[in-house]
């Protein structure tokens, strides 16, 4: 078999991840702004930014490592889309709908053949 010409290679590109989106809206941030209201706002801020680090500190002893290990594991998921979801949970309700029906079959088709075995 020939190997194709490189400019008739078909390059499918895969939905991008979670993280991959993240980056990219980090690098396509504007600039800060300067001026007078920058600076206001960064001393406004500046005791509660000490405040924040400070409860930081004591909610590392306060709440237990496994809820924070949890947290960062969720960040770290690539959710599906919404019409992903659909088409899952469909396909749930499908099957336990045909599983339901063929296990209603089944016990018909076995009352039916005890009750001749054992009422006849």
């Amino acid at each position: 078999m020939a190997k194709e010409p490189k400019s008739q290679r078909r390059i499918i590109k895969s939905a991008p991840t979670v993280r991959e989106q993240a980056s990219q809206h980090s690098a396509n941030k504007a600039p800060k702004k300067s001026g007078i209201f920058r600076l206001a706002g960064h001393y406004i801020a500046l005791p509660f930014k000490w405040l924040g680090r400070g409860l930081k500190k004591i909610g590392r002893f306060i709440i237990p490592s496994y809820f924070r290990n949890s947290w960062h594991e969720l960040k770290l998921v690539t959710w599906p889309t919404r019409r992903e979801s659909w088409q899952l949970t469909l396909a749930v309700i499908l099957f336990a709908v045909i599983f339901g029906a063929l296990v209603t079959i089944v016990d018909y088709g076995l009352d039916k053949v005890f009750r001749k075995v054992l009422l006849d």
